[in-house]
């Protein structure tokens, strides 16, 4: 039982591949029809086209040896194409049906790919041979269009030069005569017509079409040029000339501008474009006019540019000439003073160079001063020149001016740093001095052992600073770290020498004050001798505290009277 089963199945799917396998080679077999009959439709629409109409057309035209060859020709190309290509591919869609109904796809495929090709090769080669026969059977109503079109703008353009005729000046001869070429060529037009000789009737068309558009730019553009070349720039060249000299004769050096030579071969080419203009050739006319306008024009601002170059220059050599002097003098005395800076002070190598390299600068720059000077004297430049050297030396002295700015800030700092320190030197020591006197004047019974190591301090840092001064050269970072060592333990003697004044006269006031509660509380008897043995053993601010503690038994809060009556008496 289970074998039927497998059985059946495998014949189910061997049934259903097969009608699979023909519904597939039955739709295969379809398209390929499909694509038989397109190229068979695409082949018929070869025939169909329109050649035998226009042949027809030429034949009736043929009317010399010239037509009749042409038309020979194309009908021998549409009989080849008609009685051989048409029959091949025919006999090759014949072939191709029968490989579909033998089922040969492989052959057919390749066969359909090979009429597709040859299919287009023929309409390429018709849709030329089409164009070429049209090229005579619609020349007549395509050139007579042409025609009518071209004398209308004829008319325009003749009817704009006959307006004013005087624009056009000797010119008017010329415009003339080739107003009665073109009439001519409408005439010759007319012949080829009635001959049917269509190659020369596209040769006149187009001879005509380009003499029209040629007068047509002359006409517009020839009234214009004249003004140009017989007005505007001969005016230019006057009025340039006239200015040239003028400025010449004020002693502006203009020779880089090269206006003599320049204005000689303008006039060279305005008497060529003149003669050009005569035979109606404006190739490049209007470009070449509007150059030499632009160069005169660029001359107004060349001239102009100098004027402005002349006022800058002269205010900024007397400006410079100042500059100059007043560097070249602080230059000078630092110099002078620099064997007296090397003893006195501790510069560098660096420092030193760099002045002597500024110095040599400072020359070259004056050097370069005077010879623009002499130049402007000889007028052998342009000022527009002169100017700009001039600026290049402004820039020059400012810089040197910036590093020589560093270096007198440098030197004067030193030299102020140093009167700085010895007028500190002697603050320090009045300061000291004020500290040792109140410690004598009030007359305290034990000097503690840290006041004198701090005043030690004090003196010996006042010693370093006297040191310093007195060596030859200076080292001015040196002193002014020793002068800042020295203030700073001055103002730390000074200020405990007031800590401890003030320490000693709170305690002996506090113990006095202390001493009416003796009797009354025996705490407070005890508290002030341990106060007294600690005030005569030099611990003052301990004794301030016993004391202050030992009140506190009959009269609480005395801490804050106690500070408050020394704070207010120090205020």
């Amino acid at each position: 039982m289970k074998g039927l089963i497998i059985a059946t199945i495998y014949i189910v799917v061997i049934i259903l591949l097969i009608v699979i396998f023909i519904i597939k080679n039955i739709k295969e077999a379809k398209r390929l029809k499909e694509a038989i009959r397109e190229l068979e439709t695409e082949k018929n629409l070869i025939l169909s086209a329109p050649i035998l109409n226009e042949l027809s057309k030429v034949e009736s035209l043929v009317k010399d040896d010239k037509t009749k060859s042409k038309y020979d020709n194309w009908q021998n190309r549409f009989d080849s194409i008609r009685n051989k290509d048409i029959p091949e591919v025919t006999d090759m869609i014949l072939t191709a049906d029968g490989y579909v109904e033998d089922k040969n796809y492989k052959d057919l495929r390749v066969l359909l790919a090979n009429i597709e090709l040859r299919i287009y090769r023929l309409r390429e080669r018709t849709e030329k041979l089409l164009n070429e026969i049209k090229e005579i059977t619609l020349s007549e109503e395509k050139n007579r269009e042409r025609i009518v079109k071209l004398k209308s703008e004829y008319r325009v353009i003749k009817s704009d030069f006959e307006k004013d005729t005087d624009a056009y000046g000797n010119v008017k001869e010329a415009i003339d005569l080739q107003f009665e070429t073109i009439e001519k060529r409408f005439q010759e037009f007319e012949i080829a017509m009635e001959k049917k000789d269509y190659d020369d009737i596209n040769y006149i068309v187009k001879s005509i079409d380009e003499m029209v558009e040629h007068m047509k730019y002359v006409i517009k553009e020839v009234p214009a040029i004249l003004i140009m070349c017989n007005e505007l720039i001969p005016n230019k060249i006057s009025d340039i000339s006239d200015i040239y000299i003028k400025m010449t004769r004020d002693n502006y050096q203009l020779d880089y501008l090269n206006v003599d030579y320049n204005i000689e071969e303008t006039n060279k080419k305005i008497s060529d474009i003149l003669d050009r203009i005569k035979v109606l050739n404006l190739e490049d006319v209007v470009f070449e006019l509007k150059t030499i306008i632009n160069y005169f024009d660029s001359l107004y601002n060349d001239f102009e540019g100098e004027k402005i170059a002349r006022t800058k220059f002269e205010e900024n050599v007397d400006s410079f000439k100042f500059k100059l002097g007043r560097t070249d003098k602080v230059l000078s005395s630092l110099l002078a003073q620099i064997n007296d800076l090397e003893s006195n002070y501790d510069l560098s190598k660096n420092d030193i160079d760099r002045l002597n390299i500024l110095n040599k600068e400072v020359n070259s720059i004056k050097t370069s001063f005077n010879d623009l000077n002499e130049c402007n004297n000889n007028h052998s430049f342009p000022y527009s020149r002169l100017s700009k050297e001039l600026d290049f030396l402004i820039i020059k002295l400012s810089k040197i001016d910036e590093s020589l700015e560093y270096d007198v800030q440098t030197i004067g700092n030193m030299k102020e740093d140093e009167a700085r320190a010895r007028e500190q030197l002697d603050s320090i020591k009045d300061l000291i001095k004020k500290a040792r006197n109140r410690i004598r004047l009030c007359n305290i019974p034990v000097v503690p052992d840290n006041y004198f190591v701090e005043l030690k301090d004090a003196s010996d840092a006042i010693k370093e600073i006297n040191k310093e001064l007195n060596k030859k050269p200076i080292n001015i970072e040196t002193l002014n770290i020793r002068v800042d060592t020295a203030r700073d333990l001055a103002f730390k003697i000074f200020n405990t020498t007031n800590d401890l004044i003030k320490n000693v006269m709170m305690a002996e006031e506090t113990i006095i004050y202390g001493n009416r509660y003796r009797p009354i509380k025996e705490q407070v008897n005890i508290g002030l001798d341990k106060a007294e043995v600690l005030f005569n053993e030099g611990s003052y601010k301990k004794a301030l505290e016993v004391a202050m503690n030992a009140i506190d038994y009959v009269e609480p809060e005395i801490h804050n009277k106690i500070l408050k009556a020394f704070n207010e008496e120090g205020s």
